[in-house]
């Protein structure tokens, strides 16, 4: 019996501790449920939107009626790249897509201005098997009859819109179809992917295509394939799971690897030149790491774009101008002209005329009026030879062998269009020769003399070289012109002048006088002028005068230091004229450094660099004692040198000699005369370096540290000391590079980098005067060489040495036999 109460007794208390602990557990479970629902409801600010409406597709809208139901892309990403990658697949080809797209993410993300669904029990964990499969069920719950075809993308990929629609149109979406760049793992995955011989999957990266028919068959299958899963790359698991219940394995198509193109190179993909055969090509160009990137080739893309319009337009000005040729209108009917009256004049040609744009391509459209009108052909070898240049033999430049290169490119990718059909390709081994010339009216024609090897490889196989002559012409399209109300450069500068007198008048009052701080704005910074000289008094006074003139009574804000090298006693005359100066100008900063040594202009140029004269946010402007300058000149020293960013080496003009000009009689100017300007006085010297504004801060940069101070006598520091800017400059596409390679921070600190660029432009009123040019022949061949060549350029312009060479019979009887002996010679060479 008392055994009997202990253990109904001990029951009961077990029973109420139950009880107990069950109603604790119970509320607890009871809180976290409603904490859970609250967080959810937070968190979820795209439930207030239907899925239609995130995407903003309309009820009405129908793949029968609508253009913008072809596609549907899902792309995958994450909380952390929805305001980078995302928002820059959005702002690039997201909004030109043939049809809709949303970026799938994990549960709770959200953004204002993009479409974004937040997937429910979803995380942004990798890799993303369940985030995949969970997107495609999404869109056939959702999407599945809106759409003809759904495409599962990453956020580091780039489509172009224009290229999908068309292929995606040729192909049946009411067939089950699994398109994409198919694979089978690489060599160190062979055998651990479960992958039957017969099984393969489309690679992710560059986008997977599926028919709606395809969607439809495997979408309800999901949920199982979730629960097997045989690898960790979630695209294995999608083929694997398309295989299974669609019946139908990814496309196995060779030119799928260039149409859904996969970069190898990984971060670095399409950090470099963009300007090649894949990306012309390619539907989609995958992986691009970084958002700056994907907007780089975006705008790449669309200037593409902007060439095929304007040929476009040119084919249609040429339909237009063949169908009035055979309606027999006259070429001189205003009604063949768009956006002019027939009551307007008719003798005025209208820039978009067909009569101009509309001729078909030959080399005969510029029809000459006179023999001085014919337009020159300039032949092209390894170097340019041009006879409208005072340099007949000229480097190619990067804009010409560019535009060479695109032109070649272009046709031998038309020439091989059909190769695959006809069994033979032709590539492209050397330009051997060629002629070009420019009409401003019609565009630019050239001959082009190639060399090619003509390759079959269907039938009897052979290689064989050929050369080909190729005629291009790259026709000019309409012109458009912008009216504006005033000429902005002259209005700028006009600005820039007053502001600075203004300036520098209250600079001069404040020193003597408190005035108020609202009338002071922050002065314009300091140009420093260093020049080196040694001996050549004249010229020296000369530039002493204009430096008076132009900066110490036009209150330019300017200091001068000259570095003067020679003895005491060759050094009188020249530190007299300073003093005077001074005495002048007691308040005007003029300094001077005596060198006693040989000159050379790179120790001259350092040792100023580094003087205490010149402070860090001081602009130095190096200088030669035979430049003229104005007031403008200093403007553009000022608003071209940019601390930090840009060094400016204005292209200054060199005179010719007046006494070869003028038969000996010799011309003189006024000293404050601005000299004048035009072919047979002089030349713009593209190939001088001397004169170059820079902040002091920049040029004692570590990477550039002043000038090379090994040279000795004249020339070649300033081509050292443009090497030294342009390696600096170099940062700038390193910084490019990078971006797809390290953390965004780390861009950040990078924006800080100094990163020089070089500004170069012809300035008309910075004048390099004449002298005779005496070479040492002592100096390095380099040098002097350099000193030949600038010797020969300034005695006159080519017409005028034409004109010396063909007044002297003798000229023409050496040039003649010299000609004839070289025949025979290479006639001889030959036998």
């Amino acid at each position: 019996m008392l055994q009997h109460t202990m253990t109904k007794r001990k029951t009961l208390i077990i029973g109420f501790f139950g009880i107990a602990l069950g109603l604790c557990i119970g509320t607890m479970l009871k809180n976290y449920l409603a904490l859970e629902i609250v967080k959810r409801c937070s968190l979820r600010p795209t439930n207030l939107k239907t899925p239609a409406e995130i995407i903003g597709l309309r009820e009405e809208d129908t793949i029968q009626n609508s253009q913008r139901n072809l596609v549907f892309v899902g792309v995958m990403t994450a909380k952390s790249f929805l305001e980078g990658r995302a928002r820059a697949v959005y702002d690039t080809w997201g909004k030109e897509v043939p049809g809709r797209m949303a970026f799938f993410s994990s549960e709770g993300s959200y953004s204002e201005d993009l479409p974004v669904v937040g997937l429910k029990n979803v995380d942004d964990r990798y890799p993303p098997q369940k985030k995949s499969f969970m997107m495609l069920y999404y869109m056939y719950e959702h999407y599945i009859d809106r759409f003809e075809w759904f495409i599962r993308a990453d956020d580091d990929v780039y489509m172009e819109p224009d290229k999908l629609e068309r292929f995606l149109r040729s192909i049946d979406s009411s067939k089950p179809q699994f398109i994409g760049q198919a694979g089978k793992g690489n060599s160190e995955e062979f055998g651990l992917l479960s992958l039957e011989f017969d099984e393969n999957f489309c690679m992710g990266g560059p986008g997977v295509i599926l028919s709606s028919e395809t969607l439809r068959r495997v979408a309800p299958h999901i949920p199982s394939c979730l629960k097997n899963l045989y690898s960790t790359h979630e695209d294995v698991e999608v083929g694997r799971c398309v295989q299974k219940f669609a019946g139908i394995p990814c496309t196995w198509n060779y030119e799928m690897q260039y149409i859904l193109r996969h970069n190898s190179s990984g971060r670095n993909a399409y950090t470099g030149k963009l300007k090649r055969k894949e990306i012309h090509n390619a539907i989609t160009l995958h992986p691009i790491k970084q958002a700056p990137l994907m907007y780089r080739l975006h705008s790449y893309v669309q200037g593409l774009k902007a060439e095929e319009m304007r040929q476009e337009s040119l084919l249609l000005h040429r339909d237009i101008k063949r169908m009035a040729n055979y309606l027999e209108v006259p070429d001189e009917s205003t009604y063949m002209m768009p956006s002019v009256s027939p009551e307007s004049d008719s003798t005025k040609r209208h820039f978009q005329d067909h009569n101009i744009l509309g001729i078909s391509p030959e080399l005969n459209k510029f029809v000459p009026g006179s023999t001085d009108d014919l337009l020159d052909w300039s032949f092209i070898a390894r170097s340019l030879y041009s006879a409208s240049s005072a340099n007949p033999k000229q480097k190619i430049d990067s804009a010409m062998r560019e535009g060479l290169e695109d032109a070649i490119t272009e046709v031998m990718e038309n020439i091989n269009n059909y190769s695959r059909q006809r069994g033979r390709v032709i590539e492209f081994r050397e330009l051997l020769y060629g002629y070009h010339r420019l009409d401003a009216l019609h565009g630019q024609d050239m001959i082009l003399d190639l060399l090619l090897i003509y390759k079959k490889y269907r039938g009897k196989k052979m290689t064989v070289p050929v050369r080909r002559h190729l005629y291009v012409q790259r026709a000019f399209t309409g012109i458009f012109v912008k009216e504006v109300d005033e000429d902005f450069y002259n209005v700028t500068l006009q600005q820039s002048l007053l502001g600075s007198l203004f300036q520098n008048g209250m600079a001069r009052l404040s020193s003597h006088f408190t005035m108020p701080s609202g009338l002071l704005s922050p002065s314009q910074d300091k140009i420093v002028f260093v020049l080196p000289i040694a001996g050549r008094l004249g010229t020296f006074e000369r530039f002493l005068r204009t430096y008076e003139r132009v900066c110490v009574r036009g209150e330019q804000h300017c200091d001068l230091l000259v570095v003067i090298f020679g003895s005491p006693d060759e050094l009188a005359d020249h530190l007299q004229l300073l003093h005077d100066l001074h005495a002048r100008h007691v308040y005007q900063q003029v300094n001077w450094i005596q060198r006693s040594s040989a000159f050379s202009r790179g120790v001259a140029l350092d040792v100023a660099a580094r003087s205490s004269y010149i402070r860090q946010e001081d602009i130095i402007l190096f200088i030669d004692v035979d430049m003229v300058f104005e007031v403008e000149t200093l403007q553009r020293v000022r608003m071209h040198t940019q601390r930090g960013k840009q060094v400016y080496l204005p292209i200054v003009f060199s005179q010719y000699d007046p006494q070869r000009r003028s038969g000996g009689a010799g011309e003189s100017e006024d000293e404050g005369e601005t000299p004048r300007i035009d072919d047979e006085r002089g030349y713009f010297r593209q190939f001088g370096f001397g004169i170059c504004a820079i902040y002091k801060s920049d040029i004692l940069d570590e990477d550039i540290n002043g000038f090379d101070k090994d040279i000795t006598g004249w020339g070649l520091e300033d081509v050292k000391f443009l090497e030294k800017i342009v390696r600096v400059g170099t940062r700038q596409r390193g910084f490019l590079a990078n971006t797809a390679e390290l953390a965004m921070d780390y861009n950040e600190a990078a924006e800080q980098w100094r990163r020089l660029s070089v500004f170069r432009a012809p300035d008309p009123t910075l004048v390099h005067v004449y002298h005779d040019i005496s070479c040492d022949v002592q100096l390095d061949a380099p040098q002097y060489n350099m000193c030949l060549g600038t010797k020969a350029n300034s005695l006159g312009s080519t017409r005028l040495m034409e004109q010396l060479f063909h007044s002297s019979p003798e000229n023409v009887h050496f040039a003649a036999e010299f000609n004839r002996q070289k025949q025979q010679q290479q006639q001889q060479q030959a036998r």
